[in-house]
C-alpha cells in the first residue's frame, strides 16, 4: 500500500505553478472578469493556522471561479504602515522598515507554503514610496476638490500610542489598539470630509445584497440619518451675571432633536462639556473648568457615557421657550451631551425621556408632560403616591407611533395608565386643540410653528462625523503639505513627490518623531523661496487601506491607477475579512472610492460587490499553577490529566477562544504544514464549521483530517478494477450500481458546484465525503463500473482541487489529465442524472410518522398506497381501527387516516 509523500508533493506543485505563472493574469475583455481579494495582512510576525482561514476560504472562491472560465484577479499585499512596527522598534532597538520587511519576507513564505493561487507579480507594501507617493497625490486631488480640510477639534487621544484615534477606533472607551482609557484633546487636525456623501453611503447600502445583513446594520447605524429640527432657544440677557450684549455670551442657543413634538415637556437645556458654551463659561468659572475636565476624562464611547452616572452643571444661564416665551429653562453643562452629535446641545422632557427623568429628579428640576395615550384615566395623587418609586418611568412613544414598554409613568403627583391607544393627546399650547394626533402629526406642527416664527427649522442630521486623518507618529504616510512662517498652507507640488520618511529617526523620544527630528521637516516654499516647515502628521494608517484593492489592478503603472485596468477588474466582485472593520476599513473605502470617482480616477461607485466575513479559528487555553499561559506544544495528557510536558505539573485547561498570541493558544503554521500538509491544513479549516461561524481547531480533527487525505490517495491510485482510458467513451450498458454512482456524482457536482457559490463550504467538503464513500462502496465488477469509476473520481479530483489543490493535481497526473487541475473545465452536472430513480416517502397513520419506505420516483397512488399498508408499523398502528381513507402526497407522503 502506497503512502501519501505530502511533502514532496507540495513543494513539486508548488514549484511548477510558479514556474508556468499560473495565476499571473492581465485584462482580458473577452472573458467575464472575477476579482477575488482578502483583506490583507498587517506584517506583524509569524502566521498561525487561525490567520490562514480566510486566505483559505478565498483560494477555493478564486480556484473555482477560475475553473469555471473566468479571468481571475486573486492578488496579495501587505498594509505596512502603523504603530505596532514603530512599537516593536522601540522594544528590538531595530528601524521600522527593517522590522517590517522582514516580517513581510516571513510571512510571505508561510504564504506560500499552503498553495495559494496568488498573482505575486501585483504584490505591494503600503510603506513603499513607491505606493504611498500616489495616495499622496490622491490626497492633493481631494484637496483641490474641497474633500480635505484642517481645523482645530476636540480628538480622542491614545496616551500609550500618544496618537489621534477616530471615532471608529475607540471601543468601549479604549484606543482599539492598545485598550488604553482615551482622553479628550484639543488639536489642530486633518480631515476628510466623508460626511459630503453620508446619503450615497447611507442608500448605497441598500444594493449591496451580496453583503451581510449585520455588517450593513452596523454601517447604517453608524451614519444614523435622523429627522427632526433644530430650535433656537433664546439666552436671557444678563442670567448668570454675564452681559449677553457685551460679546461673552451667544445670542442664543441651538438645539437639535428628534423629537420636536415633545417641545412643551422641555424643562431644562443642557450642552456637552466640548460645546463652545461650556467653554466660554468654565474660562470665568473654576467649578465648571473643573467639572468640564472630569467629564473629558471619562470614557468616550455611547456606552460608556451611557453606564456612567449622569452629572450635570448649573451654569446659571437661562434661555427662553421658543413656543412659550413666558417659560425659561435653566442651562447645565452635562457628562452625556455629545458634542459629535447634533449640535451638542439638546433639550431634556424629562416626562417622556428616562434619562432626562433621571436628571431631572436628581437635579430638582420641573416635569411636565406634553403627550400621553389618547384613551387614559389619570390616577389621583394618593394612588400615584403610592407606585413604587421603580415602576415610575417617563412616558416614551417612539416615532411609529407604538406605546414603549413601559406601562406607567409618573408626572409630578399625577400619572397616567396607559391603554395602548394608537394615538396621543398632546398639550400644544394654542398650536393645536385637544384631539389626539400621532407623534408624525406632531412633529409637524411643531416645526411649522418654529418655521413660522423663525426659531426653527425642520432638518436632518447625521451621527457621522467627518473622517480625522491626522497621526502625531513616524511610521506612516507622510502628509504632502508645508507652512510658510505667516502660516500659510502650501501644498507639495506633485513633481516633488514622494515626501519620504527620514531613515535616521529616534524613537526613544515622546511626541511625535517628525516633529522631534532636527532638519526633516525644515524646507522651502516653492512658490516664495522663504522658510518654510513641512506637516510632520502622518495619515491614519487606513488612508492606505481605503484604495489598496483598486491599486491592485494596476500595481506596476506609474500613474496612481490605471483607468482601463481598474475599470475592467472593479469592483472587487468577492471581499473577505473580519467583521471587526464594518464601520472602520469597510466605510472608509466605501467613501473613498466616491472620492475616486470624483476625482476622475476609477468609474466604480461601491469597491466590493460582495462581503464575506469569516469566523475565528479557535483553541483551548491552558494555564501552568502560577497563572502563566501555556502553549498548547508544552501540555500533555499524562493518566488522564493535564500536566506540563518539562516537569509533569498540573494545567488548567480554559475556555475555548479565539487564537491569540498574548494566550498563546495557537498552532503554528509550519509545524502542521511540516506534519500534516498544506492541504490536510486546509482541509480542516474549511470543512469543519460553516465560514462565517467559528471554527475549534483540535489534535482530533487535524489527525481525522490527515486519515481523510490517505484515504483519497489510496482511493485513486489503488481503484478497486484497472479503469478504462481517459477520454473513452460510455459504454452501452451498465450494472445497476454503476447507474447508482453516476446518479451520486452529478448530483455532487450540481450540490458542490451551489455549495461553493453560496460559501457553503463545510457542506461542499460534507458532500464530497459522501461521494468518496459511494466510490468505495462500488465493487467494480460489474458491467460499465471501471467507466463509471473512472468518471466519478475524475469528477472527485476536480471538485477537490480549490480545497486541496496539491493533491489534487497529484491524483489528476495519476488519472492520465493532460493539464493542471486550474486550467481544466469545472465538471458540469447532467440534468438527467441528477433526478433520483427512489425517493424516500414517510408513511403516517392519523399524521403521525410510523414508517419510511424507499420507492420509485412518481410511483403511482395504489402501489403507494399497497406499499404503506403493508409495513408493519403500519398495520399494528391500524389494528383494529378502520381506516377512512389514504391521501398520498406524491414523492413526500402517504398519511392514512384510521378510526
Amino acid at each position: 500500500m502506497s503512502r501519501y509523500n505530502f511533502r514532496e508533493t507540495e513543494e513539486k506543485w508548488q514549484h511548477i505553478w510558479a514556474d508556468r505563472k499560473s495565476f499571473t493574469v492581465t485584462e482580458d475583455p473577452d472573458r467575464p472578469k472575477y476579482y477575488v481579494l482578502e483583506m490583507f495582512p498587517y506584517p506583524s510576525g509569524r502566521l498561525h493556522v487561525g490567520h490562514v482561514r480566510n486566505y483559505a476560504i478565498g483560494d477555493v472562491v478564486a480556484r473555482f471561479y477560475r475553473a469555471r472560465g473566468y479571468n481571475v484577479l486573486h492578488p496579495m499585499g501587505w498594509d505596512a504602515f502603523g504603530l505596532p512596527a514603530e512599537n516593536a522598534a522601540i522594544q528590538n532597538d531595530v528601524h521600522p522598515a527593517d522590522w517590517t520587511y522582514e516580517n513581510i519576507r516571513t510571512m510571505g513564505d508561510q504564504l506560500k507554503l499552503i498553495g495559494l493561487s496568488y498573482d505575486w507579480d501585483r504584490e505591494l507594501a503600503t510603506c513603499s514610496p513607491d505606493y504611498y507617493r500616489h495616495e499622496q497625490k490622491m490626497f492633493l486631488d481631494f484637496l483641490k476638490a474641497g474633500l480635505a480640510y484642517r481645523k482645530e477639534s476636540w480628538v480622542n487621544w491614545d496616551p500609550v500610542d500618544n496618537t489621534v484615534l477616530a471615532n471608529e477606533q475607540v471601543i468601549e472607551g479604549k484606543g482599539w489598539r492598545t485598550g488604553a482609557p482615551v482622553e479628550r484633546r484639543k488639536l489642530t487636525q486633518w480631515f476628510l470630509k466623508i460626511t459630503q456623501y453620508a446619503d450615497e453611503l447611507l442608500d448605497g447600502l441598500d444594493s449591496l445584497d451580496k453583503w451581510p445583513d449585520r455588517v450593513r446594520l452596523m454601517q447604517r447605524n453608524w451614519i444614523g440619518r435622523s429627522q427632526g429640527a433644530t430650535v433656537t432657544f433664546p439666552v436671557v440677557p444678563e442670567s448668570a451675571g454675564h452681559n449677553r450684549g457685551s460679546g461673552d455670551l451667544p445670542a442664543a442657543l441651538d438645539v437639535y432633536s428628534t423629537r420636536p413634538d415633545t417641545i412643551f415637556a422641555a424643562s431644562f437645556c443642557a450642552v456637552s462639556p466640548d460645546h463652545p458654551l461650556a467653554e466660554a463659561l468654565a474660562d470665568r468659572d473654576q467649578a465648571l473648568a473643573a467639572f468640564v475636565a472630569e467629564c473629558r476624562r471619562q470614557g468616550t464611547s455611547e456606552e460608556a457615557i451611557e453606564k456612567a452616572e449622569k452629572q450635570g452643571f448649573d451654569t446659571g444661564l437661562k434661555v427662553r421657550h421658543p413656543l412659550d416665551p413666558a417659560r425659561t429653562l435653566p442651562v447645565y453643562v452635562a457628562n452625556f451631551v455629545l458634542m459629535e452629535y447634533g449640535t451638542g446641545a439638546i433639550f431634556g422632557c424629562p416626562a417622556h425621556d428616562q434619562r432626562d427623568l433621571d436628571f431631572a429628579r436628581k437635579y430638582g428640576l420641573a416635569v411636565r408632560p406634553a403627550l400621553w395615550p389618547a384613551d387614559t384615566r389619570a390616577l389621583s395623587a394618593e394612588e400615584a403616591e403610592a407606585l413604587d418609586d421603580r415602576t415610575r418611568a417617563a412616558f416614551t412613544a417612539n416615532p411609529t407611533g407604538l406605546i414603549g414598554s413601559e406601562k406607567v409613568f409618573h408626572v409630578e403627583a399625577t400619572a397616567f395608565v396607559d391603554a395602548d391607544g394608537p394615538a396621543y393627546r398632546y398639550d400644544l399650547g394654542a398650536l393645536h386643540g385637544d384631539a389626539p394626533l400621532d407623534v408624525a402629526a406632531a412633529k409637524r406642527i411643531v416645526i411649522e410653528a418654529l418655521e413660522a416664527q423663525g426659531s426653527g427649522t425642520g432638518s436632518t442630521r447625521y451621527r457621522l462625523r467627518d473622517w480625522g486623518v491626522s497621526r502625531q507618529r513616524y511610521w506612516g504616510c507622510p502628509i504632502p503639505v508645508m507652512y510658510r512662517e505667516d502660516g500659510t498652507m502650501v501644498p507639495v507640488p506633485e513633481d516633488q513627490l514622494p515626501v519620504e520618511l527620514p531613515r535616521d529617526i529616534d524613537l526613544s523620544q515622546p511626541g511625535n518623531p517628525l516633529e522631534n527630528h532636527p532638519t526633516w521637516k525644515y524646507t522651502t516654499c516653492p512658490e516664495t523661496g522663504q522658510p518654510a516647515v513641512r506637516e510632520t502628521d502622518t495619515f491614519d494608517t487606513f488612508f492606505e487601506s481605503s484604495w489598496y484593492f483598486a491599486r491592485f489592478c494596476s500595481p506596476a503603472s506609474d500613474q496612481p491607477l490605471d483607468r482601463a485596468a481598474v475599470d475592467y477588474w472593479m469592483p472587487v466582485d468577492q471581499y473577505i475579512g473580519g467583521i471587526e472593520h464594518a464601520v472602520l476599513h469597510l466605510l472608509y473605502s466605501r467613501f473613498f472610492t466616491r472620492a475616486l470617482r470624483d476625482c476622475g480616477y476609477l468609474s466604480a461607485t461601491e469597491p466590493f460587490s460582495g462581503l464575506m466575513t469569516q469566523g475565528m479559528v479557535c483553541h483551548e487555553t491552558y494555564r501552568d499553577r502560577t497563572g502563566a499561559w501555556l502553549y498548547p506544544e508544552e501540555v500533555e495528557t499524562r493518566d488522564g490529566q493535564l500536566v506540563k510536558i518539562t516537569d509533569g505539573t498540573p494545567v488548567v485547561r480554559g475556555r475555548l477562544e479565539k487564537m491569540s498570541k498574548s494566550k498563546k493558544n495557537v498552532v503554528g503554521l509550519e509545524a502542521v504544514v511540516e506534519t500534516y500538509g498544506a492541504d490536510t491544513a486546509r482541509l480542516l479549516l474549511l470543512s469543519d464549521s460553516p465560514p462565517e461561524r467559528d471554527l475549534e481547531w483540535t489534535s482530533g480533527g487535524i489527525e481525522g483530517a490527515w486519515r481523510y487525505v490517505s484515504r483519497l490517495w489510496r482511493l485513486v491510485t489503488e481503484p478497486q478494477c484497472p479503469l478504462p482510458k481517459a477520454g473513452t467513451p460510455a459504454p452501452q450498458a451498465m450494472s445497476d450500481g454503476g447507474r447508482a454512482l453516476r446518479g451520486f456524482v452529478h448530483r455532487t457536482i450540481a450540490g458542490v458546484t451551489e455549495d461553493i457559490e453560496g460559501f457553503r463550504l463545510n457542506r461542499a467538503v460534507a458532500r464530497l465525503r459522501e461521494l468518496t464513500n459511494a466510490i468505495a462502496d462500488l465493487p467494480g465488477t460489474g458491467e460499465g463500473e471501471a467507466w463509471a469509476l473512472r468518471e466519478a473520481l475524475e469528477a472527485t479530483v476536480l471538485m477537490l482541487g480549490p480545497i486541496m489543490p496539491h493533491l489534487a493535481d497529484e491524483l489528476w497526473t495519476h488519472l492520465d489529465g493532460s493539464a493542471l487541475v486550474i486550467d481544466t473545465p469545472w465538471p458540469k452536472a447532467d440534468p438527467a442524472l441528477t433526478v433520483e430513480d427512489t425517493v424516500t416517502m414517510g408513511i403516517q397513520v392519523n399524521g403521525k410518522l410510523r414508517a419510511t419506505l424507499d420507492l420509485p420516483r412518481d410511483v403511482e397512488k395504489e402501489a403507494a398506497e399497497s406499499a404503506a399498508l403493508a409495513e408493519s408499523a403500519v398495520r399494528k398502528a391500524i389494528d383494529g381501527k378502520t381506516i377512512r381513507k389514504v391521501i398520498v402526497v406524491p414523492n413526500r407522503i402517504v398519511n392514512v387516516v384510521a378510526s
